[in-house]
């Protein structure tokens, strides 16, 4: 994904690597579109407290995050990169909360 991701084949965004929000460090991020992006394994499905906690708190601060499982990142990545495609635009278009 990171491959894809780096450049800027995902709506011609740029996203980061182990990218740090405050207290915490995301997978990857698309400053522009404040769009946060983790690659989870099963320990985070179904999502743990402190997983929604923390999206909860990034979210106050006008990031969304987005979360895949490794599983799905493997057997279909061009779907998730449609998904963080869509979300990008999106938030481009229509703004961020």
């Amino acid at each position: 994904m990171w491959a894809a991701l780096r450049r800027r084949a995902v709506a011609d965004a740029k996203f980061r690597r182990q990218h740090p929000i405050g207290r915490f460090v995301v997978d990857f991020f698309c400053v522009d579109a404040q769009l946060a992006v983790e690659a989870d394994g099963a320990s985070h499905f179904p999502t743990p407290p402190e997983d929604v906690a923390r999206d909860a708190l990034l979210a106050t601060s006008g990031v969304l995050v987005l979360r895949f499982s490794n599983d799905e990142l493997l057997t279909d990545p061009e779907r998730v990169l449609r998904a963080i495609e869509k979300h990008v635009r999106a938030r481009r278009q229509y703004g961020r909360p």
